[in-house]
Parts: structure tokens; C-alpha cells; sequence
């Protein structure tokens, strides 16, 4: 388990690739729309092996909750609407994300470097990435 805790407040700085990312998981290009023009915030609590990831938008927001390292059912409705086999562990200073289901290479993975938090998801062959600065 990596030393670095990742909890704090972050807003959005920069998204890229989101589209094609949603499109793999197919999502109507109505919504993919919406969700390419937001902005999301994300805050994190860590709390030993417990985290908490919260999305927070205008829109819709996402919550995770987990304890890192045990396999548990993801239901990803909000998303879209798959449910999936998912675990979350640190990997060096990376925390990564495996969600086994209906797609393939499917997951993502959190990353700090200064005062920025990294995000790259995964789905089928499409990679999104978005970077969010740490505010509190």
C-alpha cells in the first residue's frame, strides 16, 4: 500500500478523449454530450483501507465506496447502467481500479503529481483522461 492519501477537495482543470471513453461504454450521444460540457469536482476521503470518491456536478453526482483491496458489486445505473465486479488497490503511487463485466478493459487509475490528482478510465480500446488541482 502506497503512503499517499488522497484525500481533499479537487476541481476540474482539464478533460481529453472524453467522448470516444463514452462512446465505448456505449452512451447515447445526447448524453455523452452533457457529460463532455461538465466540469466535475471531485472529493476523496481516506480513511486507512475505507475511500470514499465523490463526482460531484451540476448534473448528476457519482459516489464510491469501497474498501481497497476487496472484490464488491459496482452498480454503475448512474453511469451507465451496467453493474460490474470491481476492486481498487494501490499499485506504487497509483491507485487503480479493475472493473470486470460487460466491457472489456474496463477501470480506472488515480495518480498525484504536486498539487494535482490524475485520472485515466479505461473501457474497450478508448482511454479518457481528466486532471483535477487540489483546492482543500
Amino acid at each position: 500500500m502506497s503512503k499517499e492519501n488522497l484525500s481533499g477537495y479537487y476541481s476540474f482543470v482539464s478533460q481529453e478523449n472524453m467522448d470516444e471513453y463514452l462512446k465505448a461504454l456505449d452512451i447515447n450521444i445526447a448524453l455523452r454530450k452533457i457529460v463532455c460540457l461538465l466540469h466535475p469536482d471531485k472529493e476523496i476521503i481516506q480513511n486507512g483501507n475505507h475511500m470514499i470518491i465523490k463526482t460531484l456536478t451540476t448534473f448528476r453526482n457519482f459516489n464510491m465506496d469501497f474498501e481497497l483491496g476487496k472484490e464488491f458489486e459496482e452498480d454503475l445505473g448512474p453511469v451507465d447502467g451496467r453493474k460490474c465486479q470491481t476492486t481498487v488497490a494501490w499499485e506504487g503511487d497509483e491507485l487503480i481500479c479493475v472493473q470486470k463485466g460487460e466491457k472489456q478493459n474496463r477501470g480506472w487509475k488515480h495518480w498525484i503529481v504536486g498539487d494535482l490528482l490524475h485520472l485515466e478510465m479505461t473501457a474497450e480500446g478508448a482511454t479518457a483522461k481528466q486532471v483535477f488541482r487540489k483546492v482543500k
